[in-house]
């Protein structure tokens, strides 16, 4: 029996087969990076969450050597593009066209994801996304983080809160999928807090979530507030803690697309326990099972 509702468990509801994401570079910046709204990106920011992408080649050659990543995995399989570096919808809506259409027309594409902020979701570019939609399904993958302004200031986030809902809403409105990124134990956040925020997604009709530990990258604002003394990271065991609890107040149809997020080895400097992925999800299945957590528990409407 499945404790909480898996990306894997959604894909088969809509497509009847295992889906790979296909994680991709369109060679897109971001407001907080090209002197917008400032030139830092977020503290914790080492390569706008793109660490993963298939490198920063032509779109076939990215493409095909994310494929060549999960050839083993299955034969005749089939897609979502996933595009997640930096901010995907930060560019002239002509280029979204040049970008995303000749991507999802791909037979073996079925489905388009673009991680994005809501800042940069003006309506023309929401239009295009619903056209999209109208052909195969579209995620819009939105960087939240965290409802509290103190601990967006002290990220450098670069938007109120109402800025997320807004869009949200939009998004919702136009038939598009919603996934809401949150990371757990930023700077001066209290566990309630934290679940503050989880609550804040669960209400606001998303339609996925992913939940990401905090990760203290080198090269980032964020490492030299570590080296400095100035950040108490969680234990796994703080961590599942917070996770169950987490996972307890979703709805029980939101899917959950994350619990833990990867930092890349060569850059991760804290916490090392994160780096053992196998021993981290081992960890968190023994968890749900001894504390008996099940999605939607203690959700609140």
């Amino acid at each position: 029996m499945e404790r909480y509702r898996t990306y894997s468990a959604e894909m088969r509801e809509l497509f009847g087969k295992k889906v790979y994401k296909l994680s991709l570079d369109a060679g897109m910046t971001c407001p907080n990076r090209d002197g917008t709204l400032g030139t830092g990106g977020c503290t914790f920011c080492a390569g706008g969450a793109g660490e993963f992408a298939a490198g920063r080649g032509g779109l076939e050659e990215q493409l095909a050597a994310a494929k060549e990543r999960v050839a083993f995995k299955a034969r005749d399989a089939r897609y979502v593009a996933y595009f997640q570096s930096y901010s995907n919808t930060y560019a002239p809506l002509e280029r979204l066209r040049a970008v995303f259409g000749p991507v999802l027309d791909r037979e073996e594409i079925v489905g388009l994801a673009v991680g994005t902020r809501p800042d940069c979701l003006e309506p023309e570019k929401v239009a295009y996304l619903e056209e999209l939609n109208r052909e195969k399904p579209v995620w819009v993958e939105l960087g939240l983080q965290t409802i509290h302004e103190r601990t967006a200031r002290a990220i450098r986030r670069g938007y109120p809160l109402a800025v997320f809902d807004d869009a949200a809403a939009r998004l919702k409105a136009a038939g598009l999928r919603v996934v809401a990124h949150v990371i757990l134990n930023l700077p001066g956040e209290t566990p309630e807090e934290m679940l503050q925020t989880v609550d804040h997604v669960a209400r606001c009709g998303a339609d996925g979530i992913k939940l990401h530990q905090l990760h203290v990258l080198r090269g980032t604002d964020l490492a030299r507030m570590y080296e400095q003394g100035e950040l108490r990271l969680f234990s796994m065991e703080e961590w599942l803690a917070v996770l169950e609890e987490a996972v307890r107040r979703l709805p029980p149809d939101m899917t959950v697309h994350r619990l833990t997020g990867d930092g890349p080895k060569r850059l991760l400097l804290a916490p090392l326990w994160t780096a053992d992925k196998k021993r981290v999800l081992q960890a968190v299945r023994e968890a749900f099972d001894r504390d008996d957590v099940r999605q939607g528990s203690a959700f609140c409407p």
